[in-house]
């Protein structure tokens, strides 16, 4: 059988629909899995020994009808049995009508039973939620298969060399980071100006962390975000600053996650590296944005290895009666609300729990290639 999973957009998205090709390689495992994903996000799929092709969507084949049109019958000729379509946006309506697949799986929208042979209701904010609704949304993409939910695997994974692992330990030497030290990673920016919570609030974080003896602290930014990281930097104390390896620095998306698997635990906004993080079995503590629903992607939220704050957990008042779009635009009116005193007691529970004895609490373990 030949499975092709899609999921676009940012990384974060196509680390979670991972656990689609997990669990479908694992009852059939003489398939072919093939995923569809952006430029952007490959580099979290390699190595998965339970996706066999990545089959990239470029910027320039999207832009070009031609071009779009070449790489659907590409993709045609590929004859695909199943197609389980995550992303469920005209590009992918257009790819999937087009591919004369039998079986053709996606959510429910008014317009997807022209497109789709199995159109399956998301779940809402109604759900009780044992893993996050990203998580189980994407796992409810699995239901035509009839699996035995007690075998199901919700963890997303990512896959490390050898040759990884041992150029970010010796890049770590060169930095001179005692091995005796607890490292922690910092997801200092958000992906757009508003999943960023405030700089000045974020340097306080920073400084909350720094009083934990015998840490260091990595900042996680993009190279056209360094003048805000340098911003935080310099609002923290000489004595935090200390603390800080501002320049070690990932060149790229492999190399972050091979970073990040030296890290003992992730503290910053939510986005792509507080999923690769988990991905690794790294301890998490997220701050949202006003706008994200936290229902959805606060994954695996125990209060112990994964813990997440929301400005709705502290004033829920201020929210209660708006809809999403509002407080979205006046999402640096609630961030201001939203000051790092409100939560600093879980941030020193989270790091106490986390950097004496994480081993005690091991979910899935990291995998090496």
């Amino acid at each position: 059988m030949r499975f092709l999973v899609i999921q676009q957009k940012r990384v974060g998205d196509v680390l979670i629909s991972t656990i689609i090709c997990n669990n479908l390689k694992k009852k059939y495992p003489n398939s072919t899995i093939d995923f569809m994903c952006y430029t952007n996000s490959v580099d979290v799929l390699v190595g998965n020994p339970n996706i066999d092709n990545i089959i990239v969507l470029s910027h320039k084949v999207r832009k070009s009808y031609f071009s779009l049109f070449k790489f659907i019958f590409e993709i045609k000729a590929k004859k695909y049995d199943v197609i389980i379509d995550a992303y469920n946006k005209l590009e992918t309506n257009l790819i999937t009508l087009f591919t004369g697949v039998n079986i053709k799986i996606a959510y429910h929208k008014w317009h997807t039973s022209i497109f789709y042979t199995h159109n399956l209701k998301r779940f809402d904010n109604s759900k009780n939620t044992k893993y996050g609704l990203a998580i189980e949304n994407r796992l409810l993409l699995l239901d035509p298969f009839d699996f035995d939910k007690n075998e199901i695997d919700p963890y997303p994974k990512l896959f490390i060399s050898p040759e990884e692992n041992n150029k970010i330990i010796s890049l770590l030497e060169q930095y001179n980071i005692n091995k005796s030290s607890k490292i922690i990673m910092i997801s200092l920016l958000g992906s757009e100006q508003n999943k960023t919570y405030p700089l000045e609030y974020m340097a306080k974080v920073v400084e909350y962390i720094a009083n934990n003896k015998d840490v260091t602290m990595l900042f996680n930014y993009f190279e056209d975000q360094i003048e805000d990281a340098k911003k935080i930097y310099n609002l923290c104390s000489k004595e935090t600053q200390e603390k800080i390896r501002f320049d070690l620095l990932g060149s790229n998306l492999r190399s972050f996650v091979a970073i990040m698997n030296q890290c003992d635990v992730i503290v910053g906004n939510d986005g792509g590296a507080i999923n690769m993080a988990k991905a690794l079995n790294k301890p998490a503590f997220t701050i949202f944005s006003p706008f994200v629903e936290k229902k959805i992607w606060a994954t695996f939220e125990d209060g112990l290895r994964n813990i997440s704050v929301h400005l709705n957990d502290y004033k829920p008042e201020l929210l209660s009666s708006l809809h999403h779009d509002e407080i979205k635009k006046n999402y640096n009116t609630f961030y201001q609300e939203f000051t790092p005193e409100l939560f600093k007691d879980k941030i020193d529970y989270f790091l106490k729990s986390n950097l004496k004895a994480p081993e005690l609490y091991q979910q899935n373990e990291v995998k090496v290639i």
